[in-house]
Formats: C-alpha cells, structure tokens, sequence
C-alpha cells in the first residue's frame, strides 16, 4: 500500500510530504519539530513545521485515526471548541519495509497549553475554579450537540486564555460518539467520568507539589458536577420571551452572570409566539468586563459597572438590523458600541439633571438607570424604555433627601 494523505484542505497533502513518514514519530529529526508543552497521552505525539504552519502528530491505528479525524471535522461544522483536523496519513514503512502506524494530524491552537504546564507554577484555587468551569462549559456544548465523550479530563482537553476569558477545547474525540440527542444516562456518565479523572488528575499534582496546599482534589472533581448541573439548567430550560417583554433577557443574563459565566454569544430568533433566545457561555477573569468595555467604547468603569453596561449594550446590538457576527458584511462590534454610546448611553445620561450628574460618575449612573428600569420593568410586567425609566428615576431621586445615599429604593 502507498502512502495516502487525506487532509481537509487541498494544500496540505502538498506541505506534508516533505515530512519524514518513513521514520517511527519517536525517531523524527529535530529539523521538523517545534518544541512546545504536550500533555500526557496513550499515544506518541509530536509537534512539526508542515508549510508554514505547526501541526500536531498523533501516531494511532488506522481505524481510530479515520474515526477521530471524521469526529473533529463534525465537531468543526457544530462550531465546538475543539482542535482543527488537518489530515490522516496511512500507508507507511520504514526503510525496512515495515509497517509504521498511520498518524491523525491537527492543528496547533495558538495559545493553548495542557492542564499540567499551566500548573507548573502553583497556580491558586480561584484560578484553578475557573479552568474547571470552561471544562463544564465545554461538556455543556458537547452535550447540547449530541456528542458523548467518553472520556472527559483535563488531559483531553486544552485550555486558553484569551483577553481575560478561559476557554477549553476537546483535543482527544478517539473514545466520542455523535447522536441526534444524549439521553440523561448518557450526560451523566460522561459526568461521572470526568469526576473521577479530574480528582484522579488533581492527586497526581498534589503528589507532585504542584497544587495549592488548601485544593482539596475530591471536592474540586466533584465541583464539576455541581457547575455542570447549574449551566445545564439555565442553558436548556425554555427561553421564548414575548416581544413587549425584552427585560426577561436581562434577567436571565443576570442569572448566568451570577453562577459566573459571561454571554460570549446570544442569537436571537425570531417567531410568532415570540423572541427564541440562545446563549452560549463563557468564563472570565477578573477585571475583563472594565478590559472589554473600554476596548470597545472608550468608556472607563469599575469592574460591576462595566458588566452592567456591557449587558445592555450585548441587548441593544442584537436587535440592530446589521448585527451579523461572523458575517464580514454585518457592522464590527466596536462599530455597533460606538453607536451605542453615542443614540443611547450618552442621551440617557444627559437626561439626568447635571447636579445629579456631578456628583456621581457616569457609569455609575447609567448602571442606576439600568437597575431602575428593570425593577419598573417587574413591576409592571412589560418592557419600560430608558427614556421612561430616566424620567421616573430623576423624579424619585428628587423626593429624596439630600444626605440620602445609594440607588433608588422602591416604596413596599
């Protein structure tokens, strides 16, 4: 049998031949390899320059080869996070004339390391809280798209790091199955299964030195479960809102907010028994919504403050005609912010009397506002307008004394 590249791009058979496949992956010389972190695997795994990419090269039979390469490309058209599959390579001998085992060959994730390399510094339980939490967000989508892992850790998986978000990526699909939809038994096993790797895999650093003295490796295995369960809840429980009642999306972003997760998309359909919503979430550092806010407006704000804005501004862009996320044709979002701040952000607050607004800072206003017209919003069961919402806010503080503090209070 002759060598046979199968790869997802025309180009790559090209740039791929001119590594050595009849020399065993341990062998290969360090004129191909790309030294960079690897985790622990059942396979031989090396990182290479084909063209002028690096890719990562798994030596694995055939079968399985074929089987996860289909895996990561369906996982790719489902838009998980998952690592890109560039190729397999079957028909391979050495200079003997033996047979060598074919190889699947990905693609590197810029900026990703295995859970051990970010652990080579002791890193602390807050930190460690959310790496675990972009793993249930990872399981969550996985599930929600009918794939079962199989084999769920944090050795399968790959994390990054990206301007004060945490994301994982599914790197390992060889024990994975895709089916229209996952039963309860099969969410939980898939569950159980990354309980016990990952407190397995938090012993194996503690035995090491590399975890915190105050990680306890049984309850953070078992925190997964709990962080899943809650994610699971809000992501699937049913989200069609009436048109006149949009502040019910606020509230349920609020809801996400609060269990720690931030909105990195919201879609928006559109049908006769109202606005169908889906969120998918993601999970942040400290200081990304202030990060985030003045990267797209401008606007500097305090920590709170800035997720309260940010939120409404996440509300506002989709019910724009040329919001189009993905679509070059649809306006950027720094685009949409900067229209934001200027027919929405800045009218508001200028509503407001500017004694008011000279002794208490802009965002913190407009974060006033906000509060104000979904506690309005509540009350009265429908969608009040900032517009509305300022007028009554305005007129209450005004009823107020003047060493009052705080936002408004609602009368019982």
């Amino acid at each position: 049998m002759d060598l046979q590249i199968t790869a997802t791009d025309p180009e790559h058979p090209i740039t791929l031949l001119d590594l050595p496949w009849d020399v065993p992956l341990t062998d290969w010389p360090e004129k191909h390899l790309v030294s960079l972190p690897r985790g622990i695997s059942r396979h031989v795994v090396r990182f290479a320059r084909a063209g002028g990419e690096v890719v990562a090269v798994k030596e694995v039979g055939e079968w399985a080869a074929v089987r996860e390469y289909g895996l990561l490309r369906d996982l790719g058209r489902l838009d998980v996070p998952a690592v890109d599959p560039v190729a397999v390579v079957t028909g391979r001998y050495d200079a003997h004339g033996e047979p060598l085992e074919p190889v699947l060959i990905t693609r590197q994730l810029k900026g990703s390391l295995p859970y051990r390399s970010m652990f080579e510094t002791t890193m602390r339980p807050t930190t460690i809280k959310r790496l675990l939490d972009a793993l249930a967000v990872l399981l969550v989508r996985l599930h929600l798209n009918g794939f079962a892992w199989g084999d769920c850790s944090l050795s399968n998986t790959l994390f990054r790091r990206d301007a004060g978000a945490y994301a994982a990526y599914l790197v390992d699909a060889e024990t994975g199955q895709i089916q229209p939809t996952l039963s309860r038994g099969q969410r939980e096993y898939d569950l159980e299964v990354a309980r016990v790797n990952i407190a397995g895999e938090l012993m194996d650093l503690e035995a090491g030195g590399s975890l915190h003295p105050s990680v306890d490796p049984v309850p953070f295995g078992d925190e997964i479960c709990e962080r899943y369960g809650e994610l699971w809840h809000e992501l699937t429980r049913t989200s069609v809102y009436p048109k006149d009642k949009r502040h019910y999306i606020d509230r349920r972003i609020r809801r996400l907010n609060d269990l720690g997760f931030d909105v990195a998309e919201m879609q928006i359909k559109r049908s006769p028994d109202g606005d169908a919503v889906t969120f998918w979430p993601k999970v942040v550092d400290a200081g990304h919504h202030q990060r985030q806010l003045l990267r797209l407006t401008g606007l500097d704000a305090e920590e709170n403050q800035a997720r309260s804005l940010l939120r409404d501004l996440e509300t506002w862009m989709v019910t724009q005609d040329d919001y189009a996320p993905g679509d070059p044709l649809g306006a950027r979002p720094e685009v949409l912010a900067h229209r934001w701040v200027r027919d929405v952000f800045r009218p508001i607050v200028r509503a407001v009397p500017r004694e008011l607004r000279e002794s208490v800072d802009t965002a913190q206003i407009y974060h006033e506002l906000l509060e104000h017209r979904l506690l309005l919003s509540e009350r009265r069961r429908e969608d009040v307008s900032m517009e509305e919402a300022a007028l009554d806010y305005v007129a209450r503080r005004g009823e107020r004394g003047p060493d009052d503090e705080g936002a408004v209070v609602f009368p019982a």
